[in-house]
């Protein structure tokens, strides 16, 4: 799958996803995109978009999006290192247009 992560999406989380392309909304040039429209950036290139921004939903019309959203329930990278593992086994079982949110 091709991944994106968002702002504050840790990289380090890119090594425990062995068989995805993962880019970062840095790498890409889209640091400065607001939601809407890095969705529908996002949404013509990746699979996957990994967020730590836990009011998506509420702020964007979720509904017709092909691209499956992934939330992360903290931005500490020595927090989600815990939870690698079950992040990567989420990230495996995503539908496309899904939206998930991993408990910490």
């Amino acid at each position: 799958m091709r991944i994106l992560f968002d702002q504050g999406t840790p990289a380090p989380l890119r090594d425990h996803l062995p068989g995805h392309s993962v880019e970062t909304a840095y790498e890409k040039g889209w640091s400065a995109l607001r939601n809407g429209e890095l969705l529908a950036k996002a949404e013509a290139e990746f699979d996957v978009l990994v967020t730590t921004d836990r009011n998506l939903r509420h702020q964007q019309n979720l509904a017709e999006r092909r691209i499956a959203i992934l939330v992360l329930p903290t931005t500490s990278w020595p927090r989600l290192q815990r939870i690698a593992r079950e992040i990567a086994a989420a990230v495996d079982s995503l539908k496309p247009g899904q939206y998930l949110e991993v408990p910490l």
